[in-house]
Order: structure tokens, then sequence, then C-alpha cells
């Protein structure tokens, strides 16, 4: 087969980006082909292209279980550009290679070849009123239908109408707002439409740090046209703040609609007004925490907002200063994920700290009742699983036995609940898991640190995530609170890594990026707050903002890492949009909602009247499966919010030089 697609790369004397045949150059052969299984064609290699992109693929074992995935449609989204307009849509996990698809406009073909190299299409006629069908052509097993019909957005965003809550009153007097924050995504009623999950936060949040009173949090689910579906009204007994509330949104029985999982207090009232435990609770203290009363863990139902099963959080706080402190910060600390821990069906996990005591509890939803699977607790494990946690964690298969293990900062939880490896190196900010080296076997974790005592001065540590050996660092004297992975640099093989070290901390633009094998690359390095796939290459994006201190909030932006010049060249700026949480500049939720496998991204407006859900309309013949059939990336959307936010990574390797992916081990749930 002959593959002749073209690809945008930098021009290296002009700065600017066009339409490079990829015949021309070695380093874009892997985005010369579809990616549908099939192996790709390398062009002859240049001698850099030999020095950094060795033909290695990971060996491929039979799959012997098959994951639960969403049963998703093919999401069309259609976009009105100065070339037309650009239509895209979803290759879903269990397509065949072979298939192909057909753009119908005002219910006529206009491609009447099937488009087998692409998700995407740019219609030159397309106009504002024209309207657009896929059908699938030679899917098999009668696969071959229609989507609904979609009409071109007028920008490159979709905009949901959000209810924003009202304004409030601390007991002590003091006024607050609210802003819409973090958000994640499932099909809570089962049509193959994603919904967004919303949380809104109060002005007055805090971190577990700072004392002082909060308002309410309240926890908002929304189709993709507007459609308020309900609101959950966390109650004065849950304080506001990124480390109190983790909200998991999955279809954790199988049944084809997701359901909605949180930690819960006396005063919580679901979208029916039904109370859990006390409404009139109060257990606040005059510093504002909440360091008194039950706690419990509720799941409910997804397309409804309603309780379905309350059961007691555990591990319950007990002596607050157990925890490390007396005042109420690391008593608060809690974590959560979604994990296949027997290979097939989901599983939620919750815990409570990591500075000093770590408990991690896992449940299955089993007939609408939370059942406790394991338990671990560093009490019992051992003194060294202390202290080893971060602001966030990853999810993963590291071991390749078809199980899923978190990889919980510094230490390895087993599918099982017993610690695969311990680092040792304590506590961290970031963290990224996935196929960073694809020339070794197996995956890898990129992680920060903040504890130079413990980390060696280690700023950062790349490591084999199955076993815990440090493959190479980057040396720091100071915290390290930011760092990120991905390919952003065709030159060299793999993801790169970057973070702040040496005698810099948190936001310098000095630290060190670094390829997958430990080379130095520059000392100029890009953001670190979170990466996506935007333009039409395999290289990954820098998602950043224009901060402003005095608004505390800024203005979000998505750029290419130039990595002649060292900088980064803008590739959207999101006017009239804002970043969340302060200085991290994160997207309220990122992932492969609309459209082919490259990313969404939503930001709220600036006066959260609207979630907006950025979707690229850079054309591109690179195709993939949607990366929310591969359950790596899937369960990583799901925790991308937990605490201190990280961007998604799917199991396999995207970037120059990439492999094929394999068709999932998936099997989808409910019907459409």
């Amino acid at each position: 087969m002959a593959y002749t697609m073209k690809c945008s790369y930098r021009n290296s004397r002009s700065r600017a980006w066009k339409a490079v045949p990829l015949a021309a150059s070695a380093s874009l052969a892997a985005a010369a082909i579809a990616l549908t299984g099939v192996p790709l064609a390398q062009a002859a290699p240049t001698q850099t292209a030999q020095a950094n992109h060795p033909a290695v693929v990971n060996a491929a074992k039979t799959p012997t279980l098959q994951r639960q995935v969403e049963n998703l449609d093919r999401a069309p989204v259609a976009v009105l550009t100065d070339q037309g307009v650009t239509v895209s849509w979803r290759m879903l996990g269990l397509d065949k290679d072979s298939i192909g698809f057909q753009v119908l406009r005002d219910g006529v073909n206009i491609t009447p070849e099937p488009i087998r190299n692409a998700t995407m299409f740019v219609d030159p006629a397309g106009t504002a009123t024209s309207s657009y069908v896929i059908k699938t052509v030679g899917n098999g097993q009668g696969q071959d239908k229609l989507t609904e019909a979609v009409t071109p957005l007028a920008q490159n965003y979709l905009a949901i109408k959000l209810d924003k809550p009202a304004d409030g009153v601390t007991p002590d007097g003091k006024p607050y707002t609210y802003s819409a924050n973090d958000a994640t995504v499932a099909d809570l009623d089962g049509d193959g439409k994603y919904e967004v999950i919303q949380t809104w936060s109060p002005s007055n949040a805090k971190d577990n740090s700072q004392s002082g009173y909060t308002g309410n949090v309240y926890v908002d689910a929304y189709k993709l046209d507007g459609t308020k579906l309900w609101r959950i009204d966390l109650g004065r007994n849950i304080r506001a703040g990124a480390h109190y509330t983790q909200v998991l949104a999955y279809d954790f029985d199988g049944d084809g609609k997701a359901e909605v999982s949180f930690k819960t207090a006396d005063g919580t009232k679901d979208a029916a007004g039904t109370v859990i435990g006390d409404a009139n609770a109060d257990y606040r203290n005059s510093a504002g925490y909440v360091l008194a009363g039950p706690e419990f863990l509720t799941v409910f139902k997804g397309e409804t907002g309603t309780i379905m099963d309350t059961v007691a959080y555990e591990p319950e706080r007990g002596s607050v200063a157990a925890w490390g402190d007396n005042y109420g910060n690391r008593v608060d600390r809690f974590l959560a994920a979604v994990a296949y821990l027997d290979g097939e069906h989901p599983s939620m996990m919750f815990s409570r700290g990591y500075y000093t005591r770590t408990v991690l509890v896992t449940y299955d939803l089993v007939n609408g009742k939370l059942v406790k699977r394991w338990t671990f607790d560093s009490n019992q494990a051992g003194d060294e699983y202390k202290g080893q946690g971060n602001h966030n964690l990853s999810v993963a298969d590291v071991d390749q036995d078809g199980k899923d293990e978190f990889v919980f900062g510094s230490m390895t939880i087993d599918d099982n609940g017993q610690p695969l490896y311990n680092t040792k190196l304590g506590h961290g900010d970031a963290i990224h898991t996935g196929d960073l080296d694809p020339s070794r076997p197996g995956l890898e974790t990129f992680a920060v640190h903040e504890s130079m005592s413990q980390s060696g001065n280690r700023g950062a540590t790349f490591r084999d995530a199955a076993t815990g050996e440090i493959l190479w660092s980057i040396p720091a004297i100071k915290d390290t609170g930011r760092g990120a992975a991905g390919d952003i640099d065709p030159r060299y093989a793999g993801a790169e890594g970057w973070a702040v070290g040496g005698s810099a901390a948190w936001d310098s633009p000095k630290g060190q990026l670094m390829s997958a094998k430990g080379e130095l690359i520059a000392e100029n390095i890009p953001a670190a707050n979170f990466l996506a796939w935007w333009d039409g290459d395999l290289l990954r994006e820098i998602v950043d903002h224009d901060y402003d201190a005095t608004l505390s909030r800024g203005v979000p932006t998505i750029s290419k890492w130039n990595w002649e010049t060292e900088t980064s060249d803008r590739l959207l700026t999101a006017d009239g949009a804002r970043s969340n949480n302060t200085t991290k500049g994160n997207p309220s939720i990122q992932a492969d909602i609309l459209g082919d496998w490259r990313e969404e991204i939503a930001w709220p407006s600036t006066d959260s009247t609207e979630l907006r859900i950025y979707t690229t309309t850079a054309p591109t013949e690179v195709r993939l499966r949607t990366l929310m059939h591969d359950t790596m990336y899937r369960t990583a959307v799901a925790r991308e919010n937990v605490a201190y936010n990280q961007p998604p990574h799917p199991s396999f390797f995207i970037g120059e030089g990439m492999q094929a992916p394999a068709m999932p081990a998936v099997v989808y749930t409910g019907k459409k």
C-alpha cells in the first residue's frame, strides 16, 4: 500500500508552518500513514534519525482479558473556518482496520471514494448552514450506518451554558462568589455521548494549610447541548479546596450508564433533595476546618444525581495529629482513581494521606452497593511506605499482567493491594506514566519531587514503571513543583521530560529538557502545566496560560515547542475564557470528547456562564482509534482532576516514529 499524505512541520528557514511531503524527511515518516494497526512505512533515515529512532516495537502479548468500555457514538463535529468546514469523527476501539468513512453534506455524498487514512475532512464548499452526516463503510456485522447530522460551529469551541450558583456569605460575614472549576466527562445516560460533570468552586476555597471558612461545593451534570441534568450540594461539612473533593465518573457496574462517586458528609444533598445524615449538623470549627463528625463515601446514579449507596469513608480520620499535624492539614489529603483491578471491570479507589500515613481503599459496585475489595495501609505495610504519595497519581498496568496498578507517587501498589515496589524518593507534585521510551519494554514514569532529603537532591526522576529502577534524573537543590513528559522534539526518540531544577524553583523558565535516554537537550524549557495533541502531527503541544497575578487567573493558550529557538510558538489564545487553579493554569477537562483522536480542551468563560469545549481544526491524515477506548487513557481522564491536575497518557507511545497500536482488547457496555 502506498501512502502520499502530508503533515505540517516547521520550516526551519521561515519559522512558519507549511505542508511538507513526508518522503522528504525521515523524521516525518511516522506520520505518513493512517495508524490503524498496520506496520508503519519508514523512509530512508538520516544519520540523526538512525541514531535517535530505533525501529523497536514492544512485544505484544495475546490479550486474555477484555475490559469494559463505554459504547460511544462517533461524535461528529463540524467547524466553520476560512477554508470551508472542517468535519471530524471518531474511529472506535473495535472498528476494523479496513474501515472507511464517507461524508454526506445536505444528504449528498461528497466523498465517493471512502476515506481510509483519516477521521477528518475539509469541505471547501461547506457553509454555515450545511448539514453533515458520516457513514461508515466496510465495518461488517451490520455496522455500516449513519451518524446523526451536525451543523458547523461558528467558532472552534462548543459552548455549554452553565447554571452558576448564587453568591454566599460565610458565618463570619465574608461574601464569596462561584466559578466553574474542574470537570470530568462520562456517558451518564447511555446514549453514547459524553456528559460533563462540572464542579463549582467558591472564591474562598482553601488549601488544607490555610484556615478560614469556605462556601459549599456543588457538582452539576450537563449534556453537551447545554441541558442541565442535576446538581448535588455537598453541604457545609465538606470543605472547599483542591485536596478535599475528588470526583470519579465511570460506568462501574457495566450497565452502560456511568455513576458518580465522591466523599460526602452530614448535610450533603442529592439532586432529588435527599439529605445524607443530619441536615442540621455543623462540624466546622472556628478556623473553618471540619475535623469532627461522620464521613461518608457515596455513589450517585449518573443519570439522575440521586443516591445509590453510601458507606462510611475509610479510613476514618481518628486522631488528627496522628496524620502529621494538629490543625487539620495532612489528615484531609484525599486522592481517588479508577482502575481495572481484575483486568475486566473498573473499580474505584479512594485514599487518605500521603505526607505520613497513607491508606488506599478500593471498591466494586455490585448490585447497586459499594463492596470493599481491599485496603492498603502504610501502618500495616511498614514505615518505609509512609510519606511516598504525590498530590496526584497514575493508574497503569505496569507489570503487564493485564491488571492495573496505582502509581502512587514514589511507590506503586499492585492490583491486589500489596506493594509492588517503593523508590523511597518521597513526596512530589506531578507524575506522568506512559510508554515514554518506546525503545524499552513496558512503561516509564516521570515524576518530580519536593523532598530533597529523601530524593537525594533529585528534582525529577525517570524510572521503569514496573520495577522503580531510576533510569536518569534531574538534579535540584530546592523543591520542584512542575514537570511534564511528552514528545515535543522530533530530533530525539520517545518523549522528552522537563522540570525546573538546579537552583531554580517552581515557575522559572530555566530547567532541564531531557530526552527519553537522559540526554540534556536544553536548559530553556516550555511550561509544564498541561500537554495535548492539538495540531496535525504526532507531537504533543503545550497547554498553558497568560497569567494575571492581580486577577489570580490566566487566559488559556496552546503553543508548539520550537526546538530550534527553544521558545513556544502560539497556536491558540482562548480569549474570553480563563484557566483554573491559579498558577497551575489547568483546563477544566482535557480528553478526546469530540471528533477524531485529538484532544478537546474545556475552559470556562471568564464569567463562568458557559463551559467552552475547544476542538482543533488543523488538518491531519493521522488516523487513530479514539483515545477513550484505550483504558489507560480513559482512567487517566477519570483521575485527571484529582488534587493537582495532570494530563492523561495512553498505554502506547504517540509521537515521532511511533508504531501503530493494536486494536484494544475491550468490550462495549450497554446498548445504543
